[in-house]
């Protein structure tokens, strides 16, 4: 074939309209079925405490017992009623009748109260609530009755577990369209400032939406069918990941696609070169993605379990989507999609320079960077390693121990002031007991020994026919329920259910009860947070080494080369710690945060190194290239100019959607965006832009050890001077 790009080969009409067509018909189908189902996702989606247990735990091996001594699936609302000054007997009498017209709304099974505080300012009841109903709502109705028939001049609050569950979903909220409406503005504004174009970023941004809704497809088939559990938290980071990935590979595909343009007139031609050219990096990246979520699969929280295969599904999704969808718009659309900046055909002399140094052809700051790394390598690497080193040590200061249940949601919350005025009138711990399970023989021992327990305010055996109420009412009959063989035990504390004061009761009581009954359980809404707490640490240590070693090898196969694999990883792990170092700083001394939680060490690694690398594949993947036709150091030098815009771009764009999670006001997902956004940011424009090329550059060929490329033969081969090639070789289409 000639190397005349204006007389090229002609493409075959099925390979020019046909196939783009059609595909670009298949996604507008998926959209179709995808799109509508993202408002059904709370359908299949729960954030109940179940669903994010840590399934080995004892909490949860207790809450197994603590089934079998319920007539039904309930969950307790604590209502409290406050006044400034002891009840009057009005008020008491008021209070009283109450509990019939709470009765009356018929939530759940029999309502405990009103149970007087011991100062007289304050009563509460205990609301059995069917939690096979909308919670939500049912709580909803209890504020309005409770607000509409408590006494003049009091408080009203709904809280305790019910009320916790309610407001935490009201928090969540904002997932189904506020969200998605956040992360796709700020993409569009970023795309139109990147590419000056009007059509372009609607037709990258069709590529994340369509991708989304497949997403949104599959993840609800596969909730809907039982096969993964679906609640608030991987349902705002599914869309987030998938907007962010989609448009990441999009970028990729679309400077290959311009690039392409530059050399031939035929759009299907320049279609076709970018997905060869673009399909293995944006694959290897995406594969890196996946496998490094499926690891979470190996944790035993059923939160981390749940997210992922829920993005897995995401990023296979938006892979699919920038391989398929993307490339058929483009081969429609041609130099049309970049109007009114259309890129030019370059005479055959400019399309492949003539390297020497590698900055030929490079203009501006991404020359200047090259520049840099090339004259300073050592310098400039040294200096990037030291720096976040220093960054790293505010690690130490990471209080990623959990926090109260009480400070997960950051906005205003009745149930949240609700368990402060509990606390500030009844046991702090009532509501909200530790939950006991023991065998019937040792029932007493276990029960004196419970009652004996320092932070202890009260514990009674659960009665047969009893309401499931958790509750320290007195009274408690002496004949308890048994199970096989198991009695149920409540023990209310003196601290606040979700206090690190509780947790230590909790603690201190599984050791002690274990003298009596080596079989005794203790669980309850402490027990679970404590050991969640404790599972997720342990997950730390088990998954991140099965990450690593996951990315290594994908990065071995990509590269073929064990030295430069290994560097990658040891850079973007350095990212890693240098970002929750930062983190740590501003949630310490500028959000004022009291802790965090404990599973965000883990998703901040898990989104941090698997993301890093990926622009480190797209800028490895591209030197390699040019180090095979240009030598190891040129190379390296045209990949960074080259490749400069694009991944600052993708990386602009990933920690715009990650930054978005912001606008749900749970602790969590706040974290995780600035973790996400601050970690990408200092990856793109540090260890990508300076780190990385410049320890290549410093290395030399023996970076792609022990592969042929770094060999020194091979790079003497291929830096001879360009005159000696024929023309031939340096024009034509590529």
């Amino acid at each position: 074939m000639k190397h005349n790009l204006k007389h090229a080969t002609r493409v075959p009409f099925w390979l020019r309209w046909l196939v783009p067509i059609v595909l670009v018909v298949a996604w507008l189908a998926i959209a179709g079925i995808g799109g509508p189902t993202f408002g059904r996702l709370s359908e299949v989606s729960s954030n109940d405490q179940a669903s994010f247990l840590p399934a080995g735990a004892e909490a949860t091996a207790a809450q197994d017992w603590q089934a079998k001594f319920r007539d039904s699936k309930e969950i307790p609302a604590v209502i409290v009623i406050e006044g400034d000054s002891a009840f009057t007997r009005d008020q008491l009498g008021q209070a009283a009748a109450l509990k019939g017209k709470l009765e009356a709304l018929k939530v759940g099974s029999t309502v405990i109260g009103p149970i007087p505080s011991k100062d007289s300012k304050a009563v509460q009841f205990v609301v059995p609530i069917d939690s096979s109903g909308v919670v939500k709502d049912v709580v909803k109705e209890l504020r309005s009755e409770v607000t509409a028939s408590a006494p003049d001049g009091t408080r009203t609050f709904v809280t305790g577990p019910a009320g916790l569950t309610a407001d935490l979903v009201s928090a969540f909220a904002g997932i189904d369209g506020i969200l998605l409406l956040v992360a796709l503005g700020a993409v569009f504004l970023i795309l139109l400032i990147v590419y000056r174009s009007l059509l372009l970023p609607v037709a990258v941004l069709f590529t994340s939406v369509f991708g989304l809704c497949a997403a949104i497809l599959l993840v609800f088939g596969m909730a809907k069918l039982g096969w993964i559990q679906l609640n608030g938290q991987s349902q705002g980071i599914l869309s987030i990941l998938v907007i962010g990935a989609a448009t990441d590979y999009a970028l990729l595909y679309v400077a290959r696609f311009r690039e392409a343009l530059t050399h031939t007139t035929n759009r299907t031609a320049a279609a076709l070169t970018a997905w060869k050219k673009s399909w293995e990096p944006i694959l290897a990246s995406g594969a890196t993605v996946i496998i490094a979520l499926l690891c979470l699969l190996f944790s035993d929280l059923n939160s981390n379990k749940a997210l992922g295969p829920v993005a897995a599904a995401g990023i296979l999704c938006s892979l699919f989507a920038a391989l398929t969808l993307l490339p058929a718009m483009m081969a429609l659309l041609g130099r049309v999609a970049f109007w009114p900046f259309r890129p030019k055909l370059l005479p055959a002399t400019e399309r492949e320079p003539e390297l020497v140094t590698g900055l030929e052809g490079q203009k501006g700051l991404w020359r200047a960077t090259g520049s840099l790394v090339s004259r300073r390598p050592r310098t400039v690497w040294v200096a990037s390693v030291l720096l976040l080193l220093v960054a790293s040590a505010g690690i130490l200061q990471l209080k990623a121990n959990g926090v109260p249940q009480t400070d997960v949601i950051l906005t205003a919350s009745n149930a949240v002031d609700g368990q402060a005025a509990l606390a500030r009138h009844f046991d702090a711990g009532s509501g909200s007991p530790a939950v006991i399970v023991a065998d019937e023989a040792k029932a007493q021992d276990v029960l004196a020994k419970t009652k004996a327990a320092d932070g202890v305010g009260d514990a009674y055996l659960l009665a047969e026919g009893s309401a499931p109420i958790i509750t320290g009412a007195p009274g408690a009959p002496a004949a308890p329920a048994v199970r096989d063989g198991k009695v149920l035990i409540n023990a209310t504390l003196n601290f606040a259910a979700d206090s690190n004061d509780a947790e230590n009761v909790v603690v201190n009581l599984r050791q002690e009860l274990k003298k009596v009954d080596d079989g005794a359980l203790v669980g309850g809404v402490t027990a679970t947070a404590l050991d969640t707490n404790t599972t997720a640490q342990r997950d730390l240590v088990t998954i991140i080494p099965v990450i690593l070693a996951v990315i290594l090898v994908i990065l071995m196969l990509l590269l073929r080369s064990v030295l430069a694999p290994v560097l990658l990883v040891l850079s973007v792990v350095l990212s890693y710690g240098a970002a929750m170092g930062v983190s740590a700083f501003v949630f310490n001394h500028i959000f004022g945060f009291p802790g965090a939680d404990a599973t965000v060490p883990l998703f901040g690694f898990v989104f941090l190194v698997a993301l890093g690398v990926d622009y480190n594949i797209f800028l490895m993947s591209r030197v390699r290239e040019e180090s095979i036709k240009h030598g190891t150091r040129p190379g390296i030098l045209r990949g960074l100019g080259v490749t400069g815009g694009v991944i600052t771009s993708a990386g602009v764009v990933l920690a715009a959607t990650f930054a978005a999670l912001g606008v749900i006001p749970i602790m969590f997902l706040v974290q995780l965006a600035f973790i996400v956004a601050f970690g990408v940011l200092l990856d793109t424009i540090l260890v990508r832009s300076l780190l990385v090329p410049a320890l290549a550059f410093d290395i030399g060929p023996r970076i792609w050890w022990p592969g042929k490329l770094g060999r020194p033969e091979a790079d003497a081969a291929v830096t001879r001077p360009a005159a000696a090639e024929p023309e031939s070789a340096v024009s034509g289409v590529r």
